[in-house]
This record gives C-alpha cells, structure tokens and sequence, in this order.
C-alpha cells in the first residue's frame, strides 16, 4: 500500500489561523516556462519593526507535498504559522517567505533516485524561488548576511537544491525529512554553509537514507554538516525541528561573515552554483 494517500492526509489536517492569514501579504512571481509566462503564489510576512537601518532576517519556507497547490494559502502550515504564533519563535523578528509549489517538485532530485544537478534546470517552482530571492535581496530592510532555508518533505528535498545551486547566498540551512544529491557534495563542503539535517529513523514516507545519503557525502568531501536521527520518529520530524528544543535557535545563531551578493537580473542555470 502507498503511503502518499495517508502523507497528503496528515499534512492537510492543520489549520491556518484568519489572523495569521492576513499577516502574511499574498503575492505572485512571474517567470517564462517553455516560452510562456508562468506565475507561482507565495506570501510574505514583513515585520513593522524592520528597516534599513535596523534590517531583519529573511527565512525561506518550503513546504511539503501535502501544500502543493495554487489557493496560495495552504503553504502557511506549520513553520509560518509557528513563527507567529509560538513564543520561542516569535522572538525572532524576520520576514518570512512562503512560495507554494504548483506542481512537479521543487527539486529535480526526489527520493524516487539520486541523479545530479549537473545540467538540470531548477524546476519552475525553484526558478520562481529563486526570482523571488533575487527581488527581495534588494530590499534594504532585509538583512542579507541573515538569509535562511528551511523546508520539510518535498521541501527538504527543495532546501538542499537551493543550498546546492546558491550556498553563497544563505547563513544557513536546516532541511527535514529529504534529501539531496550526492553529487553536489563537493559544492557545500567548499562553501562552508552551516547546515543543520533532521530525520526520523522511523520514517515510512522517504526513508533516512535520503538524508544520510548526502550527509555522508559531505563529510566525505571534507565538510561539516549537522545531522541529527529522531529516534523512534516518523515523518513528522517538523515537530521536534521546528519546536523549543529543535534547530531553529541555531539557525537565527547564524550570520554571514559578510553580506551576501545577490543580483536582480540574472541568466538561469542549471548546474549548482560556485560563485
């Protein structure tokens, strides 16, 4: 029996709160896919209290499968809700990005095989991702030495993918419950990028092997990466990332030696970045 029908059942079961809802400003990225325009939903939380003298982190969300849609709404689940709304994340004042994948994946790397990003297009949900980074770098308000990833399920495999392509851009990145290819390995160790993985070890739905895959890869290649097995836990590995004792302190510990640089306009490639 497959498990996606019972996945996309658990992670359509949570809420989204009306006030948290009209906190988070909805939006749209346009981009050409094959020659025709393409727009992708995302919403964006702005603090008040942000400004270029006093500029704030910026945290891309990706989701998981079971937000897959174009409502524009769905993708709040979890991390932008809990940030919030929960206290130990409320503290941290940040802007927020929450893009919603329409279809496909966000990475071309799934847990249905390895494979390489050499060559390979980011899907056109990343490329609208991406576009969107690039828009919102240029926002004085934005702290560009503070930018950080974070995704679960899909969106694991879609925070390892961005790391990958433009790890010069991120202080770091915390994926749950995904994974990466192997042959990127190389890129992140050379960069540096603080990188904090989550998984159950009793995940039904992409199996740990995903994670320790390119973990093991990384260390291989001489790098450091945080990677922490949830003993006895399932796919919801979230809870234990995103809760009081989970990664996300660590993440907003993180900073940049120096801002990131990161142009508007600029040619898509396929191949993870080095630069």
């Amino acid at each position: 029996m497959s498990v996606w029908p019972i996945l996309l059942l658990l992670l359509a079961q949570t809420s989204i709160p009306a006030d948290v809802l009209t906190a988070y400003e909805p939006g749209h990225t346009t981009i050409m896919v094959e020659g025709a325009e393409a727009t992708f939903p995302y919403r964006l939380y702005s603090p008040e209290e942000a400004s270029a003298e006093d500029p704030l982190p910026l945290v891309i969300f990706l989701h998981g499968m079971g937000e897959m849609g174009d409502d524009n709404k769905k993708q709040l689940k979890r991390l932008p809700t809990q940030m919030l709304t929960e206290p130990h994340l409320m503290r941290h004042k940040a802007f927020v990005l929450a893009p919603q994948c329409t279809d496909g994946f966000w990475s071309p790397i799934s847990r249905r095989g390895g494979g390489s990003l050499d060559d390979r297009q980011p899907t056109p949900s990343m490329q609208a991702v991406i576009k969107k980074i690039r828009e919102l770098a240029q926002n004085t308000a934005i702290d560009r030495s503070r930018i950080y990833v974070t995704g679960l399920s899909m969106g694991g495999f879609g925070s390892w993918d961005l790391a990958a392509r433009h790890p010069d851009w991120f202080a770091a990145v915390v994926p749950i419950c995904g994974g990466g290819s192997a042959a990127t390995a190389e890129t992140l160790a050379e960069s540096d990028l603080p990188i904090w993985n989550f998984h159950g070890d009793r995940d039904s739905v992409v199996d740990i092997k995903y994670s320790r895959r390119i973990v093991n890869a990384i260390r291989d290649a001489g790098g450091q990466v945080g990677h922490t097995e949830l003993r006895g836990i399932g796919h919801n590995a979230w809870n234990i990332a995103y809760g009081p004792h989970g990664g996300m302190e660590w993440m907003f510990a993180q900073r940049r030696p120096e801002p990131a640089e990161i142009e508007t306009n600029k040619e898509m490639i396929g191949a993870p970045s080095k630069n």
